[in-house]
């Protein structure tokens, strides 16, 4: 990793940001997720950016050493470095209601992107130039095979290799700080992409819509099987982390679904998503969260009504007017600007976006958090993102007036 004085000019130490002001920023962002976080009206709603290792290693300011997921992945040092790296380059570059500067202390995890959950259960991992690992549907010839072992360990296969490294890094995190501040590692493999997406990347897409309507017996035993995996490993891994089970704030994603009518979401898929809240957030009166890129909205009510989802983290396209007043005031609703628009657009353009948004009402009960829609972009210019950040400060304007 290069030493402090060799990492690129950061952009708050350039002349128009050289009074920035990262005490007072972290203060008065503390006291805005402690009153949003507790459902206390603020005096405005929070701005933030969703970044992974993909927008870093595609962005040579934040990458100089031109870093690839290839070396990134099979090594865990420099897996453990870059991420320091890059979060260096987030903390003083990318203005957002986050703790900007150098923080209290570092977090570093153990990254497999997407393709943890395909290639514990036993698809090869790939290596693409310009885009991040991947697997590819290996189990599409007969969809079956992958019960013929039973569930695999969660500390085998890609397990084992995270474990391997989960260890390294907490041996690093436990002898070393970086620029003066410790390190604290997460526990990997607690998430999931949900069991109707997971199957879409093991079989391919095409069997399961087709299996879901010709076959649904047959798509039910595979996605059961799925939802079981996925609850034995989280399981397990937040048990080895000293983690509680079930846990206070459950969120999972199911891209997929953006796929299926409602109908066929409740009588095929939502059964499974039920599972996973109730083996994972116990009781049915905790509110869970849920991820879902696309257009997924008209599952948004169901969500709500049968598995308390009181918290969507959204992609694109949305009507947020129509969302917040189909779900009330009391569901928080996080998005924005879509990546592709973000990337492309004028400053004034995004500022443009970001005020249309607002007065589509979706700020009625203040419950809304401004990102981009969904994942940053590489390449995205940080002047769009600050005209974002500035135009979502104005929601104070908004909140006022409707009190």
């Amino acid at each position: 990793m290069p030493a402090p004085s060799q990492l690129p000019t950061d952009r708050f130490s350039h002349p128009d940001f050289a009074r920035f002001d990262f005490a007072k920023h972290n203060a008065e962002q503390s006291t805005l997720w402690a009153d949003f976080n507790a459902g206390r009206p603020t005096a405005r709603i929070p701005v933030i950016l969703g970044t992974n290792t993909r927008f870093f290693m595609f962005n040579e300011g934040a990458n100089p050493g031109r870093i690839d997921f290839r070396s990134y992945t099979e090594d865990p040092d420099l897996m453990f470095d870059a991420q320091l790296q890059f979060q260096r380059w987030s903390k003083f570059n990318l203005l957002q209601d986050a703790e900007l500067g150098l923080p209290e202390k570092w977090a570093v995890s153990v990254d497999f992107q997407n393709y943890y959950e395909a290639g514990w259960l036993g698809c090869g991992l790939h290596y693409f130039d310009g885009q991040v690992p991947d697997t590819l549907a290996d189990f599409s010839d007969v969809p079956e095979r992958i019960m013929e072992n039973g569930i695999p360990d969660p500390f085998g296969g890609l397990g084992a290799k995270g474990l391997e490294y989960w260890e390294h890094f907490k041996a690093r995190a436990a002898s070393e700080t970086f620029l003066g501040r410790p390190i604290e590692v997460a526990v990997p493999f607690l998430g999931t992409d949900g069991p109707m997406t997971v199957a879409c990347n093991l079989f391919g897409a095409d069997f399961v819509c087709e299996t879901m309507a010709a076959d649904p017996d047959r798509l039910h035993a595979l996605l059961d099987f799925l939802t079981e995996a996925a609850i034995l490993r989280m399981t397990a891994w937040r048990k080895a982390g000293g983690l509680p089970v079930p846990q206070k704030d459950f969120g999972f994603a199911d891209d997929s679904v953006a796929l299926i009518s409602t109908p066929m979401y409740r009588e095929h898929v939502m059964p499974h998503h039920r599972r996973l809240c109730d083996a994972l957030a116990g009781s049915s009166t905790t509110p869970r969260s849920i991820h879902l890129c696309g257009d997924s909205t008209r599952h948004f009510e169901t969500l709500v009504e049968e598995l308390n989802i009181k918290n969507f983290d959204t992609g694109f396209p949305v009507d947020f007017g129509a969302m917040r007043k189909k779900l009330g005031p009391e569901v928080r609703l996080q998005g924005g600007p879509h990546v592709e628009f973000l990337m492309r657009a004028t400053p004034g353009e995004v500022r443009d976006e970001v005020r249309r948004i607002f007065k589509s009402g979706v700020l009625e009960g203040g419950r809304f958090l401004l990102r981009e829609g969904n994942n940053l972009a590489p390449h995205t210019p940080l002047a769009n993102t600050e005209a974002m950040y500035h135009a979502g400060c104005e929601s104070a304007l908004i909140l006022s007036a409707s009190r």
